[in-house]
């Protein structure tokens, strides 16, 4: 559809709900069980999430942004100005209304699974950016990126930042840099990625003082049961969320506090006590690491940006 004012949203959201309730149901009477981190964002899961992003502990939103902050002209001018730029999980398109003023895209295409946060951020952004062709598409790219190519003109920048790469497992994180990289028509990829570093300060992030990660962990226990009817009581779990330097990454889990049985889909699920439900991965990158791994996908003379510290990367790499 196109609105009066000139944005447009198409919906291309197509999803098997009895496939994706069958998953659902499949992971949590596995052994270990699992849950997905899309049951994450209901929308009290989003406001924890933009709640955690303003965190003293969780530095990868603001690291990021400090980033893009100091070395904008010198990441732009690399990109290159005009054509098409692709932002992927734009949301309320917060990270790449920094970036239009100095790209200055002929086509501005914001991918999102939440369409009414694309909505109303476009209807804004249209009127700020006139000369900015504004389209939202409204899909989930989480196993599969699609792009239709009408939407593709002239060269493609792709935007991916806020770490979200990390919630991949490598292979997947590799499969997924290839599908992006087979739409980079003649531009390329920026893309935030978080950095290896001291456990104590990584374990904090996930595991904040306040408990905001708690409670963002646990309320997928409400959606969950909201979604398949199970009886999960979110005070008989626990948060827990920890770096594990082995593997390179945060794995979160929801822990039984009791011995219980939960109903899912009309059967009984035993839980012991300490048993957990693996609900996140979330992956950290050596530059030359994750350089390797854009390379090894097709891209071609990847360049780095960081903070002081080392503590976040930001890539751009040419297809």
């Amino acid at each position: 559809m196109t609105a009066p004012n000139g944005y447009q949203i198409l919906d291309r959201l197509h999803v098997d709900h009895v496939a994706e309730i069958d998953r659902l149901i499949g992971g949590l009477r596995g052994n270990p069980a699992t849950i997905e981190p899309k049951y994450f964002y209901d929308p009290l899961g989003c406001a924890l999430y933009a709640a955690i992003c303003q965190l003293d502990e969780y530095y990868p939103t603001r690291t990021e942004r400090s980033i893009f902050q100091q070395h904008r002209s010198e990441i732009a001018e690399a990109v290159g100005s005009g054509g098409t730029f692709v932002d992927l999980g734009a949301g309320d398109c917060c990270k790449a209304l920094g970036w239009l003023p100095f790209i200055e895209p002929e086509r501005y295409v914001a991918i999102d699974i939440a369409g009414p946060s694309l909505e109303v951020a476009l209807s804004n952004m249209s009127v700020e950016f006139p000369g900015t062709q504004m389209i939202g598409l409204v899909t989930d790219f989480s196993r599969h990126l699609e792009i239709p190519a009408e939407l593709l003109d002239d060269r493609v920048t792709l935007f991916y930042p806020g770490s979200s790469i990390g919630n991949f497992a490598p292979p997947e994180a590799l499969r997924f840099l290839r599908e992006m990289r087979g739409y980079c028509q003649g531009g390329g990829l920026l893309i935030g990625v978080d950095a290896k570093k001291d456990k104590a300060r990584l374990d904090a992030a996930y595991a904040d003082a306040l408990g905001v990660t708690a409670a963002f962990n646990l309320n997928a226990l409400r959606h969950i049961n909201r979604v398949i009817g199970s009886d999960f009581v979110e005070s008989q779990w626990k948060h827990v969320g920890a770096y594990n330097p082995q593997f390179g990454r945060i794995e979160m889990h929801l822990e039984s506090r009791v011995e219980q049985n939960v109903q899912i889909d009309g059967i009984a699920r035993h839980f012991a006590a300490g048993e957990r439900v693996h609900s996140e991965n979330s992956y950290k990158y050596d530059s030359a690491e994750f350089a390797a791994i854009l390379v090894e996908a097709g891209f071609v003379l990847p360049r780095v940006w960081t903070d002081e510290s080392a503590s976040f990367w930001v890539f751009y790499a040419k297809a």
